[in-house]
């Protein structure tokens, strides 16, 4: 019983930090393809060939982009570096909304 309790716990102890390790790195992948995705939905807004439909669809992407950028932030709150990325990613999607609401408005 023992034994197997103690190839059990090594087990464990083996597994663990590997796993954790690439949960982190997949986050941070997550984080930086989100942070991508927002960079190149911004170069597609501030394009004036787009008509009120495409700019109202980009600033659609846009925020939900950032959203799902900020939901994976909030799951990280002893990490620092990524609080700033949300509050871009929120202004980024008011200044896309805010775009779209101007060319709905003439």
């Amino acid at each position: 019983m023992r034994a197997c309790s103690l190839a059990l716990l090594a087990l464990v102890l083996a597994g663990c930090p590997k796993q954790v390790e690439r949960v982190a790195g997949t986050d941070d992948s997550r984080i930086d393809d989100a942070s991508a995705r927002l960079e190149e939905l911004r170069l597609k807004e501030e394009s004036e060939n787009l008509s009120c439909v495409e700019r109202c669809a980009v600033a659609r992407q846009t925020c939900a982009v950032g959203e799902e950028l900020c939901g994976m932030v909030d799951a990280h709150p002893d990490r620092t570096d990524l609080p700033p990325r949300c509050i871009q990613a929120r202004e980024q999607c008011a200044q896309a909304n805010s775009g779209c609401t101007r060319c709905q408005n003439g």
